[in-house]
């Protein structure tokens, strides 16, 4: 037997085992991850998710030109403004709307710094359940962790802006008329509770977009660790 064909008998029963070889030294798991790695990657990702959520609706038109967030009147009272605008009085329910808009737009950007410092004391355990978490798992942990916080920082803003319309006091009058008539929820009968509200909904749906973009697409981030970390989970 010529040696070039004894060498190919002896190299090709060895070309599978390579093969293995080389797909499990290039796919991470989970387990191989080291602690340090998953909490680092975690924050990064949750600071970068979190200030481009905040800069997204922090900026004019960031509530009211996106159709995800813009905060409408509540349902009982939007009837009340198909009627005003019936009467010629549609100036002044549109004037109401881009109030409490701007008003959102105003009260976000005080969530940056609690959203960095709730971000800063994730511990190992965490940041293990977010990443294993569901999709908007970082976006719960957000929730829970700085709802009442924000809520409290974003009502003395939000009240500042609407104080400068008179038709606020207009709202939770004809709100509370709403509220005995079932027409209305009690929550939502005062205007600056229902604003600081609705920011806040608006902020944790944003905060999901940012976490799933990362999810979804971990290997666009500029971050290497995000991308060896996150980039686990797309392989899985």
């Amino acid at each position: 037997m010529p040696s070039s064909r004894r060498r190919c008998l002896i190299v090709l029963p060895l070309l599978p085992l390579a093969a293995s070889w080389s797909g499990s030294a290039c796919a991470l798991s989970l387990e191989e991850l080291r602690d340090n790695e998953v909490a680092t990657a975690l924050r990064q990702a949750l600071e970068t998710g979190a200030a481009n959520a905040v800069s997204r609706l922090g900026q004019d038109n960031g509530f009211l030109g996106n159709e995800k967030v813009r905060i409408p009147l509540p349902d009982g009272l939007a009837k009340v403004a198909r009627g005003l605008k019936a009467v010629g009085l549609g100036k002044q329910s549109d004037e109401l709307v881009m109030t409490m808009n701007r008003a959102a737009e105003q009260a976000v950007p005080e969530a940056r710094n609690l959203l960095m410092n709730t971000i800063r004391l994730l511990t190992i355990e965490d940041a293990k359940a977010i990443l294993t978490g569901p999709p908007d798992a970082a976006t719960q942990f957000f929730r829970a962790k700085t709802q009442d916080e924000l809520v409290r920082r974003f009502l003395p803003i939000v009240s500042r802006a609407t104080k400068r319309l008179k038709l606020a006091d207009l709202y939770n009058r004809l709100a509370n008329r709403g509220v005995a008539f079932g027409l209305v929820r009690g929550e939502d009968a005062n205007l600056d509770d229902y604003v600081a509200r609705k920011a806040l909904d608006g902020l944790y749906l944003t905060v999901a977009e940012e976490e799933k973009a990362i999810r979804d697409k971990p290997l666009e981030s500029s971050r290497k660790l995000v991308r060896k970390v996150f980039g686990v989970l797309v392989d899985q």
